[in-house]
């Protein structure tokens, strides 16, 4: 009796604690769009190769330096137990026996090598110095353009988002003119075809509600997929779609600032330096190299009358006779050309995205400030349709018309801000430095 009233006692709180257990885990993550910014950069695949890829390019810098240019210190030690057929060396004389030995030798040793002068493998290691700059541009530009498309789809939830706001308001009123034509039908004062018609509107704008939430919830998904998060895990986003708006900057300014801010520009600079360096590799081929080695060690035929011993050396190796230097020095100046145009190209291209997002942020502006106007011209019309119906002037044909144009203009609105804001974003990315200066956009975003 007394465990039975205990397990009354105590079933209560658990069932307590495991609903509030049940309710944390339900509670939807409120994700702004500098946590999506920040959850993407650390989980999105593309930066985590173009990490891998610099880790590599310093690797290579760090074997090219110590191949060629550090020195080599290698021990060895061996124990020798032999015996010799002089015979076989050719050495044969009478009374002396064909095979001698059994006899022993040690020798432990140290031997080292270094390069004094080594002009190829100097210039090898300074293009993979290069490399390795070019590998650290990639990467951050990796990370620029997560930014960018993390916040695009970021604005593609927000405008989903709105667009259920927007198709709730129109609910709303179609479920108050379907009371209104019920009541008035009641009463006698409207026909069966207004309640006929509330009733299909107000069936058609559920839907669309309907339609509007599940693409709000595809939104996320995706979202969620491309910041690292559970695609299951429950989020909502803790910034609504707003318009405000910005000053807009010169375009020779932004332009001459994102050639020096932009890391893939930058990045094809640095390909092109390791290309020069290359190049100066493969003309120093022909130039000697010199260099110095040695070795210092105890040798003897037992361990008690080992015996020390050395030697040092110089080398100096010419290159008389090397036919592939022609086509490697063809290899590399192709690969030059090539990063030439590619750098050409890119510039127009940086100019040309600059101009788009200029010229967008100012159109977008203009479309927000009409689509407001045109929104509150709406808003104003389907109140005066609504008063018209209510005081039986008119059917509520003029009332569902009015609010097809009120979500029209609702639906321009959400368009232009979308627009906007993407169009701050472009110019973001456009301009360089994305992941360094997004606060600034974010500020007035």
């Amino acid at each position: 009796m007394k465990r039975d009233h205990y397990l009354f006692v105590l079933l209560p709180i658990l069932m307590a604690f495991s609903s509030v257990g049940i309710a944390q885990q339900q509670t939807p993550y409120r994700l702004t769009l500098r946590d999506a910014i920040e959850k993407g950069l650390q989980a999105n695949l593309s930066v985590l190769v173009a990490d891998t890829q610099v880790q590599e390019a310093e690797g290579t810098r760090t074997r090219r330096l110590s191949e060629a240019l550090l020195p080599r210190v290698n021990a060895e030690a061996y124990a020798n137990y032999q015996n010799r057929n002089l015979r076989a060396f050719g050495i044969s004389f009478p009374g002396l026996p064909t095979v001698v030995g059994p006899f022993s030798n040690y020798d432990f040793r140290l031997y080292a090598q270094q390069n004094i002068i080594d002009l190829e493998s100097y210039r090898g290691w300074k293009a993979s110095e290069q490399a390795v700059q070019s590998k650290k541009l990639d990467y951050q530009d990796a990370r620029d353009l997560i930014v960018r498309a993390v916040a695009e789809l970021y604005l593609t939830a927000q405008s989903a988002a709105a667009r259920i706001d927007a198709e709730q308001s129109r609910v709303n009123d179609s479920q108050a003119l379907y009371q209104l034509a019920k009541s008035k039908h009641d009463a006698g004062t409207a026909t069966g075809v207004d309640l006929l018609r509330s009733q299909v509107q107000l069936a058609n704008d559920q839907q669309a509600l309907l339609v509007a939430q599940n693409d709000y919830k595809q939104a996320l998904l995706i979202l969620a997929r491309n910041i690292g998060m559970d695609p299951g895990a429950p989020i909502e986003l803790a910034e609504p779609l707003r318009f405000q708006s910005s000053p807009l900057a010169q375009v020779e300014t932004v332009v001459g600032s994102a050639l020096l801010a932009r890391d893939d520009y930058l990045s094809l600079a640095s390909q092109r330096q390791e290309l020069v360096d290359d190049q100066r590799a493969s003309r120093a081929r022909y130039f000697p190299k010199l260099s110095i080695s040695g070795n210092y060690g105890e040798l003897g035929r037992s361990i008690g009358g080992i015996e020390g011993t050395g030697v040092i050396q110089g080398q100096v190796d010419f290159t008389i006779f090397d036919r592939d230097r022609s086509g490697e020095a063809q290899e590399i100046a192709s690969r030059i050309k090539r990063v030439d145009d590619q750098i050409a190209d890119l510039r127009r291209g940086i100019e040309q995205e600059v101009r788009e997002a200029l010229l967008n942020l100012e159109s977008t502006s203009q479309q927000v400030t009409v689509a407001q106007q045109g929104q509150d011209l709406a808003e104003r019309e389907l109140r005066l349709t609504q008063d018209r119906f209510r005081s039986g002037v008119t059917n509520n044909v003029e009332v569902v018309t009015a609010q097809d144009e009120l979500s029209r203009a609702q639906e321009n609105y959400i368009v232009a801000v979308s627009n906007y804001v993407d169009a701050k974003f472009a110019l973001a990315r456009a301009a360089g430095a994305t992941e360094k200066n997004i606060d600034q956009y974010l500020e007035s975003h």
